[in-house]
C-alpha cells in the first residue's frame, strides 16, 4: 500500500509539473505574440542643429594680385667676339667668370704686328698715289700750256696765209708763197690736234691717279680698321660670363670668347594664361604698365624687387599657351640673370566686390546665406577671381548678410544652424620664433656661408637674422630642409 501511495504521489507530481510547464510555455508564446502585434511607440524626432562659422559680406574695393613664376634676365647682353684672329697678347685683369668691367675698358688685344705692317704699307701706297696725282696734275698743266702755244702759232700761220693771198691778189705775191704759207698753217693745225690729244691723255692720267688715290685711302682705312680690330673694348659696364679664353691663346675672327651682361638692367619674363592676360588690359585693349613684384626665395630672407610691365611677346611660341610678358625691375640687389622668381602683378582695382574663403563657394558658384530663424538658404554669386585660399565675388543682393565661411556636405538650404561669428578683437598670429643652441646656430651659419649659389647680400641678411637671440622658425626649417637635417 505504501508503494502504491508513493507511486500515485509521484505520478501526481509529474503531471502537475508538466501542466505547470505547459502553462508557462503558453504564457510566453502569448506574450511574444502580443508584443509582436503591438505598434511600436515612436518618440518625436529632434531637429539636428550644426554649428557653422559665418562672416558678413561687405562691399569693398580690392586690387587682385596675379601670381606667376618667371625667370630674371638682362635687358642688355652682348656676345664678346674677337674681330681679328691671332695670338692674344693682353687681357683685362678681370677677364674671368664673374669679372666686372667698366664701359670703355680694354678687354683683350690680339697680336697687332701683321696689322701694323699692313697699315704702314697702306700709308706708303697712299703717299705714292698722292705723288703720282701731283705729277699727273703738273703734266696736265704743261699740256694745256703747250696747247695754248700751239693754238697761237696756228693762228699766226693762218694770218700769214691771208697776207700772202692778199699780196697775190695785188700782183705782188706768188702762188708758191701762198702754197707754202698754207702748208705751214695746215702743219700748225695738226700740231694743235696733237696737243689736244696730249691734254686728253693728261686729263685721263689725272682721273686715273685720283682713282688710285681713292683706292689707297680706302686701303689705308681698312688697314687702320684691321689694326683697331686687334683691340676689343667694353661697350657698357657689366659682368663677364662664359669666359673661354686665356692670355697667349689663339682666336679666330668672330670667335665668341665671353658674354657681357649688364646686371644693373634686369627684367623678368613670365607667362600667364589668356584669361589672366585679359584682366591686365585697359578699356582700349592695351596692356598697361601694371606694378610687378619679383620675390626670390632665399631661406626665408626673401629678396624683393619691384618694377612694371614693359611689353609682351609678339607671338605665341610653338607648343606654348597664354602670353609671355616682360617687366622691368628696379633695386635688383642680389638678383642675377637666370634666377627663378615668384612674380606678383597688381591688377586694376575692382570696386563693389567682396572677399570670401574659397571653401564658402561650391563649384556652381553658390553660397549658403543665413536667413530667418538661423536657417540656411542658397544664393548665387559672381566669381571674379580666385586667389589662393580666397575668392573675390560680386553679389550686390547679399551685401550686409551673413554667409557660411566653410561649407560641408552636411549643410544645405533649409538646415538650421548655430552661427559662430568671428571675434574682431583677435590679433593676427605673430611669426613663431625659436631659440637656437650654439652648435645648431654655427651649423646653420656655416651652411649659409658655404652656399655658392646664394648672393652676398642675401648671405649677409640671413646671417644677421641667425645671429639674433630669437630666429624665425620658418627660416630654420627651410635651411635645415636643404641641409638634409
Amino acid at each position: 500500500m505504501r508503494f502504491l501511495r508513493r507511486s500515485l504521489v509521484g505520478l501526481f507530481l509529474v503531471a502537475l509539473t508538466v501542466g505547470l510547464l505547459a502553462f508557462a510555455g503558453n504564457s510566453v508564446v502569448s506574450a511574444i505574440q502580443a508584443r509582436l502585434s503591438q505598434e511600436p511607440m515612436q518618440r518625436p524626432a529632434r531637429e539636428r542643429v550644426f554649428a557653422v562659422n559665418v562672416l558678413t559680406l561687405q562691399p569693398q574695393t580690392i586690387a587682385p594680385v596675379l601670381t606667376a613664376f618667371g625667370e630674371v634676365r638682362s635687358r642688355r647682353t652682348l656676345e664678346v667676339r674677337a674681330r681679328a684672329g691671332g695670338t692674344v697678347v693682353a687681357l683685362h685683369p678681370a677677364f674671368e667668370e664673374g669679372g666686372h668691367v667698366q664701359q670703355g675698358d680694354l678687354i683683350l688685344r690680339v697680336d697687332p704686328v701683321d696689322a701694323q705692317s699692313a697699315l704702314d704699307v697702306a700709308r706708303a701706297d697712299l703717299a705714292e698715289a698722292e705723288a703720282d696725282q701731283r705729277d699727273a696734275a703738273r703734266t696736265l698743266d704743261l699740256a694745256r700750256e703747250e696747247l695754248a702755244a700751239t693754238a697761237e702759232q696756228a693762228r699766226l700761220r693762218r694770218q700769214a696765209v691771208s697776207r700772202q693771198e692778199n699780196l697775190r691778189s695785188r700782183g705782188v705775191g706768188t702762188d708758191a708763197a701762198v702754197e707754202t704759207a698754207a702748208l705751214a698753217a695746215s702743219a700748225a693745225d695738226q700740231a694743235v690736234v696733237s696737243r689736244r690729244q696730249s691734254v686728253a691723255q693728261a686729263e685721263a692720267a689725272v682721273e686715273t691717279m685720283r682713282t688710285n688715290l681713292d683706292r689707297a685711302r680706302i686701303a689705308l682705312a681698312e688697314a687702320e680698321r684691321a689694326l683697331a680690330d686687334t683691340e676689343l673694348y667694353a661697350a657698357f659696364s657689366g659682368t663677364l660670363s662664359d669666359v673661354s679664353l686665356v692670355e697667349g691663346g689663339l682666336v679666330s675672327p668672330n670667335e665668341r670668347v665671353a658674354d657681357l651682361i649688364d646686371a644693373s638692367a634686369l627684367e623678368v619674363s613670365f607667362r600667364v594664361s589668356t584669361a589672366q592676360y585679359s584682366h591686365l588690359l585697359d578699356a582700349a585693349g592695351t596692356l598697361g604698365a601694371a606694378p610687378v613684384t619679383a620675390v626670390l626665395d632665399v631661406y626665408g630672407a626673401d629678396l624683393v624687387a619691384r618694377g612694371r610691365i614693359s611689353r609682351e611677346s609678339g607671338a605665341v611660341a610653338e607648343g606654348q599657351v597664354g602670353r609671355l610678358l616682360f617687366a622691368e625691375l628696379h633695386d635688383t640687389v642680389g638678383f642675377r640673370p637666370g634666377d627663378f622668381v615668384t612674380v606678383r602683378v597688381d591688377e586694376p582695382a575692382l570696386t563693389d566686390v567682396a572677399r570670401l574663403p574659397a571653401a564658402a563657394v561650391n563649384a556652381a558658384g553658390d553660397v549658403l546665406v543665413l536667413a530667418a530663424d538661423d536657417r540656411l538658404e542658397a544664393a548665387a554669386v559672381e566669381i571674379l577671381r580666385r586667389q589662393g585660399d580666397d575668392v573675390i565675388v560680386r553679389a550686390p543682393a547679399l551685401y550686409g548678410r551673413e554667409v557660411v565661411a566653410e561649407r560641408s556636405p552636411l549643410l544645405g538650404a533649409g538646415i538650421k544652424v548655430r552661427p559662430l561669428r568671428p571675434d574682431a578683437a583677435v590679433a593676427p598670429d605673430e611669426p613663431e620664433m625659436v631659440q637656437l643652441t650654439p652648435e645648431r646656430r654655427a651649423a646653420l651659419i656655416a651652411f649659409v656661408e658655404g652656399n655658392p649659389m646664394m648672393p652676398k647680400e642675401a648671405k649677409a641678411r640671413v646671417k644677421a637674422q641667425l645671429e639674433q637671440e630669437q630666429v624665425p622658425a620658418r627660416m630654420v626649417e627651410r635651411i635645415e630642409g636643404r641641409m638634409g637635417g
